[in-house]
């Protein structure tokens, strides 16, 4: 039995609480199927770095890439200025380990209250592939005359062939598995969001890019595309149209937040941070909510999620179908996804997947 290696980065507020339920449903899981999971803890986030001044440095960086996969809790900390953990760590952490895909499945599940009317979990079925290593957070840019009238700032989106390369095959290999699991993926299209009618040097590259290998390589494959303005109107009006979306950097972080509401808010929601030839990292995408630290009402749903699709990630297949299964069960008897409102606790809820498996 091969063992997986996993690196646990519980991070600020809740972050520890939510992990701990996800480590718990890995274990049982793991029990279950005869999975060998080896969990490594490490301290990184806001106490680190108030306490020593260190956030993260290459040596940890290499440490990290002996593993099979990173799961975080969650980074950031009332007492730390933002950007500062979320620069230093996550960003970096997805720079240095080429985490050059971010997944975030958009999935709602049988229970689970959507703001959108009418529509339920057959509607609501499908997956964000945003790149996620290049564009405008690369920070090229700079300002000059800081303070004064006259001052200018600049931030430029920065694209090459390669890097956009890789992100769509990851995305079209993922429409290709979709296919083959049900036929009502496979009567969908994939999806290019970008804004190519403004953005016309960078929107260009994506655009061919994007067809000559569709073209090329994926010939059977439907292929759409929309505006990122039109697609935050689609998610809301017609989500079904969606299976797998591709989008670059910063279209991708916007959308994919409008798709967590869609699917029942961020108390479910879950992303990975993927290398395909390396280590990825998985979290629940909701933040630290240090409100609600100690209390015993976050919601670990997301943070199981992000289990799930560790696991998945790890070719442990049967094992996150598993947990997908439980997670649906625990929505239908919970009555809500919101913190303090489940009518259970967090580690109620853990009990309750672990125990449905």
């Amino acid at each position: 039995m091969a063992t997986h290696n996993i690196a646990v980065l519980g991070g600020d507020g809740t972050g520890p609480e939510v992990v701990a339920e996800g480590v718990k449903v890995l274990k049982a899981v793991a029990s279950k199927f005869k999975i060998g999971l080896d969990f490594h803890y490490y301290d990184f986030g806001g106490d680190r770095y108030l306490k020593t001044g260190k956030i993260i440095d290459s040596d940890d960086i290499n440490e990290l890439r002996k593993y099979s996969a990173i799961f975080l809790g969650a980074i950031g900390h009332p007492d730390v200025k933002p950007g500062i953990l979320e620069k230093g760590l996550l960003l970096r952490l997805r720079f240095e380990l080429d985490q050059y895909i971010n997944l975030r499945p958009v999935k709602l599940y049988p229970g689970v209250e959507t703001p959108v009317k009418d529509k339920g979990p057959d509607e609501v079925d499908f997956v964000v592939i945003r790149e996620n290593s290049g564009g405008i957070y690369t920070g090229h840019g700079g300002a000059t005359q800081v303070g004064n009238e006259h001052e200018i700032a600049t931030q430029v989106m920065v694209y090459d062939r390669f890097t956009v390369d890789r992100c769509l095959k990851y995305a079209f290999e993922l429409k290709k598995k979709r296919n083959k699991l049900d036929k009502k993926y496979a009567d969908k299209p994939i999806h290019l969001v970008h804004k190519t009618n403004v953005l016309t040097f960078t929107g260009d590259l994506w655009f061919r890019a994007y067809n000559e290998m569709g073209e090329k390589n994926y010939p059977e494959f439907k292929r759409d595309y929309a505006h990122v303005d039109a697609t935050t109107m689609w998610f809301v009006k017609n989500p079904e149209w969606f299976d797998v979306i591709v989008t670059e950097n910063l279209f991708g972080d916007i959308i994919t937040d409008l798709g967590a509401m869609v699917q029942g808010g961020m108390g479910i929601a879950a992303g990975g941070n993927i290398n395909p030839e390396g280590v990825s990292m998985f979290e629940p995408i909701g933040g630290s909510a240090p409100k609600y630290t100690g209390k015993h009402v976050i919601n670990p749903l997301a943070a199981i999620e992000a289990g799930r699709m560790m696991l998945d990630e790890l070719g442990e297949t049967d094992a996150a179908m598993a947990i997908q299964k439980s997670v649906a069960n625990a929505c239908t008897k919970m009555k809500s996804q919101a913190a303090g409102k489940m009518g259970y606790t967090t580690e109620e809820v853990g009990d309750l997947v672990a125990s449905n498996l």
